[in-house]
C-alpha cells in the first residue's frame, strides 16, 4: 500500500546554511584572516612566478622532471585557487583546491626526497584559517573541550 502524498516519508535535509552556528569571536575571526592570507598569498606569489617563467622556476621543474610546457598552466590553477579561496563565498571550495593542489606539489617534493613540509603547512594554514573565520566550518567540525 502506498501512503498518500500528505502521509509520504519525509527526509529532513539541512543545508550549510541552516547549520546552527555559534558567532566566531573577533579575534579568532581576524586570526583566521591572517592564518588564511599566507597561504594565499605564498600561491599568488608562486603562481605570477610560473607564469613569468623564472630562471628559478624553469630550473625547479627541470629538477623535479616537469616539463617546461606545465609551467604556465600550473601558475594559472595555482593562481586560481588561491582566488577562490580568497572570496568568502566560494572558500570551501577553494580550500579544498588549495589542499588537492598542495597534495601534488607534496608527492612531487617527497618522490625527489625534497622537503615536503612546507606544502604541508600551506594545507594546515589554509584550514586552519578557515576553521577559525568561519562559523559554517565550526559547526561542520565541532572541536569541543572535555
Amino acid at each position: 500500500m502506498i501512503a498518500p502524498a500528505s502521509q509520504a516519508c519525509h527526509f529532513n535535509t539541512i543545508t550549510m546554511s541552516e547549520t546552527p552556528t555559534t558567532p566566531v569571536s573577533k579575534a579568532a575571526r581576524w586570526t583566521g584572516y591572517v592564518m588564511s592570507a599566507l597561504p594565499a598569498l605564498a600561491l599568488l606569489m608562486s603562481g605570477v612566478m610560473k607564469i613569468m617563467r623564472t630562471k628559478e622556476v624553469v630550473e625547479g621543474f627541470a629538477h623535479f622532471g616537469w616539463p617546461e610546457s606545465t609551467i604556465v598552466p600550473l601558475g594559472i590553477v595555482e593562481i586560481a585557487c588561491a582566488v577562490v579561496y580568497l572570496i568568502p563565498k566560494t572558500s570551501v571550495l577553494g580550500a579544498i583546491l588549495v589542499s588537492s593542489y598542495m597534495g601534488g606539489a607534496i608527492a612531487t617534493t617527497f618522490r625527489v626526497g625534497e622537503g615536503w613540509i612546507p606544502g604541508v603547512v600551506v594545507g594546515v594554514l589554509a584550514w586552519g584559517g578557515l576553521f577559525m573565520r568561519d562559523p559554517r566550518l565550526r559547526a561542520l567540525i565541532p572541536l569541543r573541550r572535555y
